[in-house]
């Protein structure tokens, strides 16, 4: 079938990835990883940087979060990163969930150029 040919690479066949639902609000949320935006590599660098709980969100500073990953990895960030912490951490606020990329233009328009 048509749908089977998706993921066919090289000749090989693989399966489609299935991404886990994400969650509605921040109490539904038992994972990093079921909050919108947030994928596994996502989840291990705010395990990283002290943020085990969803829950733990609505009290952060996205800024903050940004500025300790970067001085965890050694490395500056790409500026979406700071996004993704912004979407995130206003979602854990309450927010409707956005992608991260609704993000940017406040993060410009806050943070300049990072």
């Amino acid at each position: 079938p048509e749908g089977a040919r998706q993921g066919l690479r090289s000749g090989r066949a693989t399966l489609p990835v299935i991404k886990a639902p994400k969650a509605a609000t921040v109490a539904d949320c038992a994972s990093l990883e079921q909050l919108p935006n947030i994928g596994p590599a996502m989840a291990e660098d705010l395990r990283s940087i002290g943020i085990g709980e969803p829950r733990e969100l609505a009290k952060a500073d996205a800024w903050q979060l940004y500025r300790k990953l970067c001085e965890k990895t050694g490395v500056r960030q790409d500026p979406c990163v700071l996004d993704t912490f912004l979407a995130v951490t206003d979602f854990a606020r309450g927010a409707p969930a956005a992608p991260w990329w609704a993000y940017t233009a406040k993060r410009k328009a806050t943070f300049g150029a990072i």
